[in-house]
């Protein structure tokens, strides 16, 4: 097992998209889901998935009933005010990248649990963001 990750989006997604043959769609994604110790996955981007996923119920369904599995190693993050807050401010402090709302919260819940991993096929992005007091601690993105 390696260390505890926050899912970004894509990085979700991928991690479990499957061929039609039903083999993982992007290996490395998968592995590094499957070899975390934790997953935590932010509110919104819980929202974000269900979007991209509307056409794919039974697969939305399967991914609730296993982040709200007790014994799972995912960890839902409800947003609460301040993490919406330090989002709005880690969007504005690298205002050209245009993170938003949901990647602000990724990397703001990522801060506060300081839990630094994070799951992404945004790599251009995260791979910019800086957060703690000084926005000075990187973020590691995987794969």
């Amino acid at each position: 097992m390696t260390s505890a990750l926050v899912a970004d989006t894509g990085g979700l997604i991928h991690a479990l998209s499957r061929t039609p043959s039903g083999d993982a769609a992007f290996p490395e994604f998968e592995d590094a889901l499957s070899s975390a110790s934790a997953i935590i996955v932010p509110g919104l981007v819980l929202a974000e998935v269900d979007y991209f996923w509307r056409k794919q119920r039974q697969a939305m369904r399967q991914l609730l009933a296993e982040i709200f599995d007790q014994g799972s190693r995912y960890e839902y993050e409800a947003p609460t005010p301040a993490d919406i807050v330090r989002a709005m401010e880690i969007d504005a402090k690298f205002v050209a990248l245009e993170l938003g709302l949901v990647d602000g919260m990724v990397a703001a819940v990522a801060e506060r649990r300081r839990i630094y991993r994070v799951l992404t096929s945004d790599r251009r992005d995260f791979g910019a963001v800086r957060v703690g007091r000084r926005f000075s601690q990187a973020l590691d993105l995987v794969p």
